[in-house]
């Protein structure tokens, strides 16, 4: 019941969504189901599947539970190529404009993602020609993810063009949510008088989807031969932003013990992982393509040990969800990253495994080899992570800290509560 009250708009755009297997898309359809309520319309606004199973279409206009979905071609132009994508991220940008110009309204709630990267500007715009507020939601934060890599040179226009865009909308956003500390860091080593704005708010994990199960159990681990041997996975998109060569450096140096690898995913390091392992002539790595969001829950347990990586530089820059999910499955967690990056405070804090620096095969295989030696261990590292999560990363948990955020409902002020919590800028 809304008791009266004016119903609230919310307007939420990030180019992917289900039927998409993007992870951006599932978070953002498990968010706005949470915060649906009686007294807030939202409106979702993305793409025609760009990254699906089966279906390489979806209706145009949808309502799913009151939530309503509006999707556009606009993604679908042109190919997955690197310039394509680019491409179809400028239409859909341009696409959004055009939806956003007719519908929403001064008072309404816009939260922009960046999928694609340049789609918070848009907030600025709207800003400027309508009075809109608007909230950024950085999953990634460009063009620092493309420095990082060495695609482009600091120094270079487009760069320095692409930093200004940021200093203009993230200065008239009302709010701005980031995924971890280190990205946090990162912004306010540029723009240290946007602290009052940044909020930190994690991504989360379904635990009630993904409960632990025994690989005797499991049908997936039983259908591809992982129920004898000890089996370590890695999930999710292997991007240029994940560190996979350290994890490969791994299964060459327990090549000849009884452990076995599996990758499940894709992205621009999964072929040339593939080709690695052919040319090590590696017998213990198995890869698999992404897999329907209802086979998650047992590919996400079929394992004995679960792998989350970032590359080396890349902890203020991306902030992997398979993280949230690994913790879910209630086994231990190895993380490969920096010795600043989140990831190792987490599970640290969580005692549910350890974290290794970028490059130390060595240290990862001794631990895989205490694992394999020491099944009571690895059971209480699995507990502890599962813990962790239903603790801390529930989806009713993370939404009613978005829910303050947008305004949704009243509540302790997150920015405040967090900044109790961590060391303040100033003193980093």
């Amino acid at each position: 019941m809304n008791n009266g009250q004016p119903r609230k708009t919310l307007f939420v755009v990030n180019q992917f969504y289900p039927p998409d297997y993007a992870p951006t898309g599932q978070l953002i359809q498990e968010l706005v189901s949470a915060l649906n309520c009686d007294n807030t319309l939202i409106r979702v606004f993305t793409g025609q599947p760009s990254y699906a199973f089966k279906n390489k279409s979806a209706p145009t206009l949808q309502k799913i539970k009151g939530i309503i979905v509006q999707r556009t071609r606009a993604t679908q132009i042109l190919g997955a190529r690197i310039r394509g994508k680019a491409i179809n991220g400028l239409l859909f940008f341009i696409r959004t404009a055009l939806y956003l110009l007719k519908h929403i309204k001064r008072n309404d709630t816009l939260l922009l993602t960046t999928a694609p990267p340049f789609l918070p500007f848009l907030g600025y715009l709207l800003h400027c020609i309508r009075g809109t507020s608007y909230i950024c939601l950085i999953y990634d934060l460009y063009p620092d993810v493309a420095e990082s890599l060495n695609v482009v040179h600091p120094h270079n226009w487009l760069v320095k063009f692409w930093h200004g865009i940021n200093r203009m909308t993230w200065n008239k956003a009302e709010r701005i949510i980031v995924l971890s500390r280190n990205m946090k860091e990162q912004i306010l080593t540029k723009h240290p008088h946007l602290a009052p704005k940044i909020t930190i708010i994690s991504n989360w994990a379904d635990a009630d989807s993904i409960v632990p199960m025994k690989k005797t159990e499991n049908w997936f681990a039983k259908r591809y031969n992982l129920t004898e041997k000890f089996t370590i996975l890695y999930s999710g998109n292997m991007g240029r932003c994940h560190d996979i060569d350290t994890i490969l450096d791994t299964a060459s140096e327990l090549k000849d013990e009884p452990v076995q690898f599996v990758f499940i995913g894709g992205g621009a390091k999964y072929q040339s992982s593939m080709d690695k392992v052919e040319e090590l002539g590696l017998e213990n790595c198995l890869f698999l393509p992404y897999q329907e969001r209802s086979v998650l829950p047992y590919s996400l347990t079929a394992c004995d040990l679960s792998l989350v990586s970032v590359a080396a530089g890349m902890s203020g820059v991306v902030a992997p969800s398979k993280l949230y999910s690994a913790l879910a499955a209630g086994r231990p967690v190895a993380v490969i990253c920096d010795e600043r990056c989140y990831l190792k405070e987490t599970i640290e804090q969580a005692k549910c495994g350890l974290a290794f620096g970028n490059g130390d095969s060595v240290g990862l295989s001794q631990f895989i080899r205490q694992l394999v030696l020491n099944s009571a261990s690895a059971e209480s590292m699995g507990k502890a992570a599962r813990h962790h999560l239903t603790s801390n990363y529930t989806l009713k948990t993370i939404s009613e800290k978005y829910a303050t955020v947008l305004g949704l409902i009243s509540g302790p002020d997150v920015v405040k509560s967090e900044m109790s919590m961590t060391t303040s800028f100033s003193e980093l």
